[in-house]
């Protein structure tokens, strides 16, 4: 498929905040415990707007799942592949990035959609980031407001819609970093 046709069928979708999310992340969290080693996993994280209470977010939950940098990657990788993970992206430099999915259809999305994000231990933004939100419901609020006003813009284009909202985000993730100085530095 072309990106345009992938965009097509699994469209930017933002929806109020389900209860459920929560669920759904232990439950993904648990299932990742069960099938890597846990002496490889230093710390999971329920992170983007799905963990925000009250957030109108994309029907996704994402996960930030850190792991030591003595796991060899490609058995990382083959784990989730078996464990019904696609690998999406990947990047190994400067830092490890891996993003997968899992709740995408051939036919759309699943009920219930995951990103796995996957990194080594380290001082993230994304933590932050909603740490900040989850802090100050205003700021939240105008977070949801700015999505609600991107969304038919760029509801066929992710790139734009996350390239849209990077200065918002940026901007109080550099404010969170000052008001929870060191919070998620490894030890």
């Amino acid at each position: 498929m072309s990106l345009k046709e992938l965009w097509e069928l699994f469209p930017i979708i933002l929806k109020e905040h389900n209860p459920n999310y929560k669920e759904w992340y232990k439950t993904e969290e648990r299932q990742l415990f069960n099938c890597i080693n846990n002496e490889y996993i230093k710390r999971i994280n329920h992170i983007g707007s799905s963990a925000i209470e009250g957030l109108l977010s994309k029907p996704t939950v994402d996960i930030l799942l850190e792991i030591g940098d003595n796991f060899h990657i490609v058995n990382l990788i083959e784990i989730l592949k078996t464990n019904g993970w696609i690998l999406m992206s990947s990047k190994y430099e400067p830092d490890l990035r891996l993003v997968f999915n899992k709740g995408y259809t051939p036919f759309g999305f699943a009920e219930r959609v995951y990103h796995l994000h996957v990194r080594y231990l380290g001082d993230w933004d994304e933590l932050y980031f909603r740490d900040y939100l989850t802090d100050h419901p205003d700021i939240a609020v105008q977070y949801g407001n700015l999505k609600l006003k991107l969304w038919k813009e760029y509801e066929h284009n992710r790139d734009g819609y996350t390239e849209a909202k990077t200065e918002f985000i940026k901007r109080y993730t550099e404010k969170a970093k000052f008001e929870y100085a060191g919070r998620y530095i490894p030890k």
